[in-house]
């Protein structure tokens, strides 16, 4: 899977299950992490880990295996190689506010 086969089908997943500010970055020519960021945001703890479930298992049901990252209830991270994707509660977003940390970034029309 392509990583903009991945972005559609995480994009969709995240609109499906009512996340709000999704917002697609790429970052390719500015790190080695990765090359492309998703951020949305949950309005609860509960819905940041219902995104973050319904993404996994979407992609895992079409071949792509994620790896969750961390335990904060707040911010959830899966990594599936090319394409990041950070879920947040609105007060974590604002906090770590990773589009201002990566203002360099071209944001991808979804």
């Amino acid at each position: 899977m392509t990583a903009q086969e991945k972005i559609a089908k995480i994009v969709e997943a995240l609109e499906n299950k009512k996340a709000t500010d999704i917002k697609v970055l790429q970052i390719a020519d500015l790190t080695v992490l990765t090359e492309y960021f998703i951020i949305a945001s949950g309005t609860s703890t509960t819905q940041v880990r219902a995104l973050t479930d319904e993404v996994d298992y979407q992609l895992e049901e079409a071949g792509e295996k994620g790896k969750l990252e961390g335990k904060a209830t707040d911010w959830k991270l899966i990594d599936f190689g090319d394409v990041i994707l950070h879920v947040f509660t609105p007060e974590a977003r604002e906090h770590y506010n990773l589009e201002k940390l990566w203002a360099d970034a071209e944001e991808i029309s979804i």
